[in-house]
Parts: structure tokens; C-alpha cells; sequence
């Protein structure tokens, strides 16, 4: 997670159909980059997995889904996302994703 502006970044690694939703743990790419991980269960079919994505990360937050917006990846399981105006809360969000909350 960083902040632009007023905003937060967050870079993503998604897993679709998973068993369960699930929010939280790391993974490190071969570039030593960290993302956060995040299980969806819907398919990756027109959108439905960004939606289910998008929608979870706003219930975990307790935020608006109209606040996120997807910067990259589209079709790719490596995403970042914009969270709009909310870099002042960057503290209080890095507990809400901690998975054992």
C-alpha cells in the first residue's frame, strides 16, 4: 500500500473461485514487490471477478464501492487499486486488512 495524493494504492493478487472469500496474507513476486492476498468466489467472466473484488475490499473497509476504483489488471490476477481519497486512513486500513480481524 502507498499513497498518491490523496489516495491509497493497493497491489493485489487475486485467486477467482475460490472456496471461500477471503482477505488477507502476502505475496512476494520475483521483483521482491509485495501484494496483498485476496480469494473471491466468483469466475473470471465479463468483470464478475473485479465486481466480487471491489465489493469485498469495500465490506472489509467499511467504505463505499464508488470510493475504488481498479488502476491495472484487468484480465490479470496482479492488480492495483485506487482507493480514493483515503490516504489519511492508511493506519486504520492496514488493521481492517489484517487477517485476523
Amino acid at each position: 500500500m502507498r499513497a498518491d495524493g490523496d489516495d491509497l494504492l493497493l497491489a493485489i493478487r487475486l485467486t477467482p473461485k475460490a472456496a471461500k472469500e477471503q482477505i488477507g496474507g502476502t505475496w512476494r513476486d520475483e521483483k521482491g514487490a509485495v501484494w496483498l492476498q485476496i480469494s473471491v468466489r466468483a469466475v473470471p467472466e465479463r468483470g464478475k471477478v473485479n465486481k466480487a473484488l471491489i465489493q469485498s475490499i469495500a465490506e472489509r473497509l467499511g467504505i463505499a464501492a464508488r470510493d475504488i476504483v481498479l488502476e491495472s489488471g484487468d484480465t490479470n490476477r496482479l492488480k492495483r487499486i485506487r482507493l480514493i481519497d483515503h490516504a489519511h486512513e492508511a493506519g486504520a486500513i492496514l488493521q481492517k486488512l489484517d487477517p485476523e480481524q
